[in-house]
């Protein structure tokens, strides 16, 4: 009884380790520092004010990536008083000014597909949420590419701003001042986000599949800790 508790407990601790850890932040632009003076946000949204196919507005947040990665998982956090019902989201190569590039690959999801959760922090008199698009599988080889990720909710009465951020608690690599911002709604063609006000980079994330030798590690490391235990157990008996 004592042997099969044993294996069924690593089994969980496995799992339920693998699982949480299925998602790894590869990229993060920072947070919102509400008390630098520079702080802003730029329209990021699908809603009933500023709307669109397939959203009124977006900004792009480049991302490096040094090597063969998968993306999991994207992310924005947003100033706003929309309650989003699905999220929008882009991979693109090649953004420059005046031009969108190539598109690598693109989605709405809605249900256990997207989330939308607080940060804890707030500015200009809207609170900020961090806004997830789940379950993804991009394959992506080395290079710079830029990230969308849109809140929709095409009948709320509200609006929704990408934060701004100076690499506040960032996280991986990025180039300052290469973020864009293309709206039909507003007249932008995927014009530098500097020319609609401050935005060194936004507080957008790009979380990735863990590499196989992560995960074969971890698994040795549970199968090591297992073969204490249970020659702790059979000693003891």
């Amino acid at each position: 009884m004592k042997k099969f508790s044993l294996v069924c407990v690593f089994a969980l601790l496995f799992f339920t380790v693998a699982a949480n850890a299925a998602n790894v932040l590869y990229f993060y632009g920072g947070d919102f520092d509400p008390n630098n003076p520079n702080a802003n946000g730029l329209g990021n949204e699908n809603d009933a004010i500023v709307g669109g196919n397939p959203y009124g507005a977006a900004t792009y947040q480049n991302f490096v990536v040094s090597g063969n990665i998968t993306v999991a998982q994207l992310a924005t956090n947003n100033l706003m008083t929309i309650t989003p019902t699905s999220v929008y989201w882009e991979i693109r190569s090649g953004v420059s000014e005046g031009n969108g590039g190539t598109l690598i690959a693109s989605g709405t999801n809605t249900g256990n597909d997207f989330d939308s959760h607080p940060t804890g922090r707030s500015g200009f008199g809207y609170t900020e949420y961090n806004v997830d698009a789940l379950n993804l599988s991009v394959a992506l080889s080395a290079g710079t590419y830029w990230e969308a990720v849109v809140p929709v909710c095409t009948t709320c009465n509200g609006r929704s701003f990408n934060s701004n951020t100076f690499g506040l608690n960032s996280v991986g690599t990025q180039i300052s001042n290469q973020q864009f911002f293309n709206s039909s709604f507003f007249g932008a063609n995927f014009t530098n986000a500097n020319n609609e006000g401050v935005f060194q980079t936004f507080s957008s994330a790009v979380y990735v599949v863990p590499e196989p030798t992560s995960m074969i590690m971890l698994g040795s490391g549970l199968l090591a800790a297992a073969g204490v235990v249970r020659r702790r157990l059979f000693n003891a008996e």
